[in-house]
């Protein structure tokens, strides 16, 4: 598994290059017009893929039972960190949204993604504890530590962090074995909640009626999916050329974050999209070859939970800049201008690349499903 650790460090190389280069081009002409300094979002950028690189070494190469036993911290850190989003004064506000906290230098952290990343951690410190720890009706306890945190996500608010939790815990929870009863059970009680959170909530309420009909609204809520799908267009087959494209042109919101895929698209084309994909197929592919060669069951929970958190993340954003999913402020994990996102799924793979580099064949039993 070594030489497999070498393959993915390589890739993820090659894509962390390519979204520095991806920063530069749909983020200049935005930061010389408000910041005058076409490179500040370079910059900082590059900042932060030098910190990433630097925790992603480090836990690579961290003693690989402290993943497992302590990954609870992460979790806790993460928790404490989104309860201080609502302090007055604390919190910094965005877009109509308060989901950061200062840092030094004028960085800002959201907190929300060391949530994302910290959930398999904590999931499989559960795992390894089983009863003998917790006692045998303690789970609402447990229950309680996950879902209360992910439930705050929804005053920040952050619908799209909260979704991705909980398919990443859904997900694990599925494999693991929770029995068909309570699948179903959740189902019922998820699909009135979903439609609840969404249809009850004036702005997640136009944005699906965006995706359904972006040119009905063609001046407001569809506007950014119709400049989206003209970037992609404008693109062909081989695209306009780095740093040619025009959507970046104040034509695009979000160019250098959310959508920075629809200026891919148009800069690089279908084969320049294609090969991104390739990429992220690539490493979701040895993560979940991985995650399903391990020998403890706590190991398997931790690899497949960190596989499926970057999955979910590469689905739904080129699922909303294709016009395939409701506009969701998600980034794309290495492409996007986002330090936080960035320093997290570096952290991702760092507990990853631990997991090749520590590697013994096995084979994991899942509880059976009644």
């Amino acid at each position: 598994m070594k030489s497999q650790a070498k393959n993915v460090f390589l890739a993820l190389f090659v894509l962390i290059t390519f979204g520095l280069i991806q920063v530069y081009s749909s983020s200049y002409i935005f930061a010389v017009d408000k910041y005058g300094d076409g490179l500040l979002f370079f910059k900082k950028q590059l900042i932060f893929v030098v910190l990433g690189l630097v925790v992603m070494g480090l836990l690579a190469k961290a003693p690989q039972h402290w993943l497992i036993k302590y990954g609870w911290t992460f979790w806790a850190i993460a928790v404490v960190g989104l309860i201080l989003t609502f302090v007055p004064g604390l919190g910094v506000k965005v877009g109509g949204a308060q989901r950061w906290l200062p840092l030094a230098f004028g960085f800002r952290f959201e907190p929300c993604e060391l949530m994302k990343v910290s959930l398999p951690m904590l999931c499989a410190t559960y795992v390894s504890q089983r009863d003998d720890v917790w006692g045998r009706w303690t789970w609402p306890l447990r229950a309680a530590s996950v879902l209360i945190p992910i439930g705050l996500l929804l005053l920040q608010p952050d619908f799209g962090s909260f979704t991705i939790c909980l398919m990443v815990l859904a997900t694990m929870l599925f494999v693991c074995g929770l029995p068909w009863k309570y699948i179903f059970a959740s189902a019922l009680v998820a699909t009135p909640a979903f439609y609840f959170l969404v249809m009850n909530v004036p702005y997640r309420k136009a944005r699906v009626l965006a995706f359904l009909d972006p040119f009905k609204n063609a001046e407001t809520s569809g506007f950014q999916l119709i400049q989206s799908m003209i970037s992609f267009h404008s693109g062909g087959l081989s695209g306009v050329g780095i740093g040619n494209g025009q959507g970046k042109l104040f034509f695009l919101p979000a160019a250098h974050t959310d959508f920075t895929l629809a200026v891919l698209g148009e800069e690089l084309g279908f084969i320049g999209f294609m090969i991104l994909l390739g990429l992220y197929a690539f490493l979701i592919w040895k993560a979940f070859q991985l995650s399903f060669s391990l020998k403890s069951v706590e190991k398997q929970i931790l690899a497949l939970g960190m596989t499926v958190t970057f999955a979910y993340s590469i689905f739904v954003n080129v699922g909303v800049t294709l016009g395939l999913l409701p506009t969701k402020g998600l980034t794309l994990p290495f492409l996007s201008y986002g330090g936080s996102s960035l320093l997290i799924n570096c952290f991702l793979f760092g507990v990853l690349l631990n997991l090749f580099l520590n590697f013994r064949q096995g084979k994991a039993r899942y509880g059976r499903r009644k």
